[in-house]
């Protein structure tokens, strides 16, 4: 089983930008779903965006398309969220897992119910 650790959190003003990245314990690789998560206070977690290397899919909510950027570098066991013109509503806690009990990334990937491996999260507070 995949464990992950979240890093890159902070404060940041909106219009501004952060990568967060999510080291995979032992490792990972290409045929594995990999997915970002966030979940704000009082809210339901919601999946952000999804990734399958092998193929080459990648998968956003709608909420952050064309400002956020899911990549993978399987070097380093990283996945990464490039997070661009941040709004204050991007603020939440966010959360990386993995799906290895397919092949692909599920079409309901962003309920996130048949990940795994989540870790403790890294927090994203974004101001006006």
């Amino acid at each position: 089983q995949v464990q992950v650790v979240e890093s890159g959190g902070g404060s940041v003003q909106a219009g501004g930008s952060l990568r967060l990245s999510c080291v995979a314990h032992p490792y990972i690789d290409s045929d594995t779903c990999m997915g970002w998560f966030r979940q704000a206070p009082g809210k339901e977690r919601e999946g952000v965006a999804a990734i399958y290397k092998l193929a080459d899919y990648i998968y956003y909510a709608e909420f952050v398309q064309g400002r956020f950027t899911i990549s993978q570098d399987n070097a380093k066991n990283t996945v990464y969220l490039q997070m661009n013109s941040l709004k204050p509503e991007d603020s939440a806690q966010y959360y990386c897992a993995a799906d290895k009990k397919v092949p692909f990334c599920r079409d309901d990937w962003y309920r996130g119910t048949y990940f795994g491996g989540w870790g403790q999260g890294t927090q994203v507070t974004v101001f006006s």
